[in-house]
């Protein structure tokens, strides 16, 4: 397992963008269409960092701008059944979603208010 990329929530979205690619070296690629603006920056061919548009206001436990979550990159089919099994075991809750046009699947943990925990899995090796 991989860690895979951070996910940026911020209200000033272009400030952070340009600050990621201009400061830091990153550069555009290719994003999924979600519903909400974003970019998708890339290093050595990988997206790696994700900047989300904070649309919603901050609350407790969700403060903008913030760091989102964390997410693992997991790459064959034993490590997605071994990770399902686990979380059973641990009764552990969590959500999927695929990514739109990335023949992805995400799976998402809620450790606690504001900290996110996402494993990413080719779906060609998914089976859920």
């Amino acid at each position: 397992m991989n860690l895979d990329h951070a996910t940026i929530v911020t209200a000033d979205l272009d400030a952070a963008h340009r600050f990621f690619v201009d400061v830091v070296g990153l550069v555009d690629g290719d994003r999924p269409p979600f519903g909400i603006h974003g970019y998708w920056l890339y290093a050595a061919g990988r997206p790696v960092v994700h900047l989300v548009d904070a649309t919603v206001p901050a609350y407790a436990g969700r403060a903008a701008p913030r760091i989102d979550h964390i997410a693992f990159r997991l790459e064959s089919a034993a490590e997605w059944q071994a990770l399902l099994q686990r979380l059973r075991v641990a009764e552990v809750d969590y959500q999927l979603a695929e990514v739109p046009l990335a023949g992805e699947l995400q799976l998402f943990v809620a450790l606690a208010p504001g900290v996110v925990v996402e494993f990413v899995m080719a779906l060609r090796h998914v089976h859920y």
